[in-house]
């Protein structure tokens, strides 16, 4: 079929679609298909130049998801099993939070800025890009080991998982590291040991 091109932002947020209703090849700017019943992302756009926003919808998988995206991509609060399909380039977030996902499986290679995966059924971190630039978000999880994290992050938050380890944490923390409400009590040298980090570190929820 034909695909259509487009230079400036697409709007298709809040029309109650269950599928898109054209094939979409390159947008320019930004794609909000958000606060649909989606089921599928078929028909989305394969490069976009600005952000692309699908979540609130019924998605059980983000294949037809592009393949490229200069901005944000956000795709929670939907009913997803896996990332596979995920753009293997973000420039900017990436935010799967509010999934069905046990695995970072299939989650960008590359991403610009924050990584969050905030309240999934998500069990280890692997599958995690190797850096986040801005901060890396696995709080409430079921995660037990940290071994897949990134290796070097801007903020690292793992609060509310079942964590009697830190080993597998990022080896370069440039901001700000914050494990509390875990299996485990962790202290401030707990984390040293196994982290470089230059900002502050969080074992207690502040109040």
């Amino acid at each position: 079929g034909k695909f259509i091109n487009v230079k400036g932002n697409v709007h298709l947020e809040r029309f109650e679609f269950t599928k898109l209703p054209i094939k979409f090849g390159k947008v320019g700017g930004s794609f909000y298909c958000q606060n649909n019943v989606l089921t599928s992302l078929e028909g989305a756009p394969e490069k976009v130049g600005g952000d692309f926003y699908c979540s609130g919808n019924k998605l059980t998988s983000l294949d037809g998801a592009p393949r490229e995206v200069g901005g944000v991509f956000e795709c929670s609060h939907n009913k997803l099993k896996s990332l596979k399909g995920a753009p293997n380039k973000v420039g900017s977030e990436f935010n799967c939070s509010e999934n069905l996902i046990t695995s970072l499986e299939g989650a960008p290679k590359e991403v610009g800025d924050d990584f969050i995966c905030v309240d999934c059924e998500l069990t280890s971190l692997v599958g995690a890009p190797k850096e986040v630039a801005g901060r890396f978000d696995c709080s409430i999880n079921y995660i037990e080991y940290l071994y897949g994290a990134p290796e070097k992050v801007g903020c690292f938050i793992c609060n509310g998982n079942r964590l009697t380890s830190l080993d597998g944490s990022p080896e370069e923390v440039y901001g700000s590291f914050s494990c509390f409400n875990n299996k485990c009590r962790f202290t401030e040298d707990d984390v040293l040991e196994v982290s470089n980090v230059k900002g502050r570190i969080y074992i207690e929820e502040p109040l």
